[in-house]
């Protein structure tokens, strides 16, 4: 099966070169890298545009910041692979586990799957106390309107089949892309695996960029996206 790789990128002129050396040197082919800078003004899409061109990359650019969701919606509409993962451009997580997400779909047990920074036995950063308790408040509220069990709603690592992810539309510009996701592909009784995964979590002075204002905006996606048809 053919694999696209989505990265949506703002201001990540220290990591997004290192991001797209590790996607291109995992261990699973990707068909196609396609990378969305998201408007940024630190000198990243410059950066981008002196890279070299290859047959797998795609580059797609902003003309001003909408957002994380939006930048997904831009790069989902233009994948062509089998199978989509959804890779974040900040070193949060590692290209070197794609074999492990994409297993259940090649082995067509599953639909989507989640990557998890909560199961398994990799290496994860140890960060902040309010961000774990938050994450798992958010998860649970989630897990009580969609009826499924997942431990880690707001992963950055999402992996779903091409034709089902093209088929949702997606409405939220920022971060409440992760609890829209998890309500419609929910709804649609889609076969959700999940699969631990290594965190290697950075601090807001390294770059971080989700606040407790987007923490209030995910329980109003839960509410929104559960509740209405």
């Amino acid at each position: 099966m053919n694999v696209s790789v989505v990265i949506p990128c703002y201001n990540e002129i220290n990591t997004i070169e290192k991001v797209i050396e590790k996607v291109e040197n995992s261990s699973v082919e990707i068909q196609e890298l396609i990378v969305v800078d998201d408007g940024s003004n630190d000198g990243t899409r410059e950066l981008l545009e002196r890279m070299p061109e290859s047959a797998n990359r795609n580059f797609l650019y902003h003309s001003v910041n909408q957002g994380k969701g939006a930048a997904l919606r831009t790069g989902i509409s233009s994948a062509m692979g089998d199978i989509v993962i959804i890779q974040d451009a900040d070193l949060e997580y590692d290209p070197q586990e794609y074999p492990n997400l994409i297993d259940p779909i090649i082995q067509n047990l599953a639909d989507v799957v989640y990557g998890s920074r909560f199961t398994g036995s990799g290496a994860h950063r140890v960060l902040y106390f309010w961000h774990r308790v938050g994450n798992g408040v958010l998860t649970v509220l989630s897990n009580m309107f969609t009826n499924i069990n997942l431990t880690d709603m707001e992963t950055g690592y999402k992996v779903f089949r091409r034709e089902l992810i093209q088929s949702i539309q997606i409405t939220e510009n920022r971060f409440g892309f992760e609890p829209e996701i998890t309500a419609k592909v929910a709804k649609q009784g889609c076969r959700i695996y999940e699969v631990g995964v290594s965190y290697y979590g950075r601090t807001y002075d390294e770059g971080k960029k989700i606040g407790w204002r987007d923490g209030l905006w995910a329980i109003y996606c839960i509410l929104r996206y559960n509740l209405l048809k």
